[in-house]
């Protein structure tokens, strides 16, 4: 057997096997694969801008971790801690 017929039998392979799956087996292979694929974009589009909302805004108007920032440095000014070490506490 040449090398020719068995180059010519793997092609043949292939092209029936792409004629079982594909586009040539469902006339609306590509239109349903560009729904998926745009259905997918859309998602991570809108996980995307949801994720931008909640980190400029917070879910509660104003972000969980500014009002934490805030409370701290409120009990660093009432507590006197700094980084200049002062005369009340000595750690």
């Amino acid at each position: 057997m040449s090398l020719l017929s068995v180059f010519s039998q793997i092609g043949s392979m292939f092209h029936h096997t792409s004629l079982q799956i594909g586009p040539q087996y469902d006339p609306l292979f590509y239109d349903v694969m560009i729904y998926i694929f745009g259905t997918m974009l859309f998602a991570v589009f809108l996980l995307a801008v949801i994720s931008f909302w909640l980190r400029r805004k917070g879910l509660g108007g104003q972000s969980a971790k500014e009002k934490w920032t805030q409370e701290l440095e409120r009990y660093f000014q009432k507590e006197q801690i700094g980084l200049i070490p002062d005369e009340t506490h000595h750690w």
